[in-house]
């Protein structure tokens, strides 16, 4: 039970500097891997403070993005408050707003134990698991594969296309919106695409990082699946990261996804043994 000194209600613009301090200063915080800063998305109507005084002392924000796909993007509170309660009170909110439902699914990757316990504590289901892989440059490159489809680089109005091939090659859960698939683009250390009769049939967007490049975002349309498409593009992003970075290639998959899985061990990448549990709400 929530102290009646402290009020639950939606987090506005003028809270960002309170709910900045408590995700850089407090140790119970989960940040959801996403284009966007959790700061970028107050205002929308799915994101909760619980206030103590003047004082934020928990925080939740699981807008949808795509919709009906509601991502857990931040969780956290300070040490006024036990992480149960915080998380209790806040998800009993999200709950009553439509959070959960069907026609909006909760999602989470966890990468603390602490929180992955509070949400199957509070109905989630373990599905699945987020593995990485990485590639070494400074190994031999496997031959080249090769296709009559060019590469070139995306430019922005190459998006809506993007966004369009990227909700035919996904489930749901896994797919972006175009606007996050905008600000993916301006983030972008390489982002290509393939391109046959006018129609976009593959894309993939790299970010550079100290350590190398992060494969962020591979896709094909699934009239070319099977085609070398995929490898192609992988590829030509060695190509490119031998040129101009020392480090290793890393990218993320599911567990379950076998033509993933066998597409980047053909061409050398191996497992970290990093991985990261998915959780849905059932």
């Amino acid at each position: 039970m929530v102290s009646l000194q402290t009020c639950l209600r939606p987090a506005i613009h003028n809270d960002q500097n309170k709910i900045a301090n408590l995700i850089y200063f407090e140790p119970q915080v989960h940040r959801h891997l996403d284009w966007r800063s959790p700061l970028d998305w107050l205002g929308t109507p799915e994101y909760w403070v619980l206030e103590h005084g003047t004082t934020i002392s928990a925080v939740l924000a699981c807008p949808p993005d795509p919709p009906g796909i509601a991502w857990i993007r931040l969780f956290g509170h300070d040490q006024s408050i036990h992480s149960e309660q915080a998380w209790q009170t806040l998800w009993a909110c999200a709950r009553e707003q439509g959070v959960g439902k069907e026609d909006n699914l909760a999602v989470a990757i966890t990468m603390q134990r602490w929180f992955g316990e509070i949400l199957q504590n509070s109905g989630f289901s373990l599905t699945q698991k987020i593995i990485v892989l990485d590639y070494n440059l400074a190994q031999p490159p496997h031959p080249w594969k090769t296709t009559t489809i060019p590469i070139r680089l995306m430019n922005e109005k190459d998006l809506p296309q993007v966004a369009a091939l990227d909700a035919a090659s996904f489930l749901p859960i896994w797919q972006n919106s175009q606007l996050s698939l905008e600000m993916a683009f301006t983030q972008a250390g390489l982002a290509t695409v393939m391109e046959e009769d006018g129609q976009l049939v593959g894309y993939q967007i790299s970010t550079s990082s100290p350590f190398g490049i992060h494969l962020a975002r591979l896709a094909v349309r699934p009239s070319h699946q099977g085609c070398g498409l995929g490898m192609a593009l992988v590829q030509d992003l060695i190509r490119y990261a031998s040129q101009h970075t020392l480090g290793r290639i890393t990218v993320n998959t599911q567990d379950d996804n076998m033509p993933s899985l066998s597409l980047y061990k053909k061409l050398g990448f191996r497992m970290t043994g990093e991985q990261y549990p998915v959780y849905v709400f059932t």
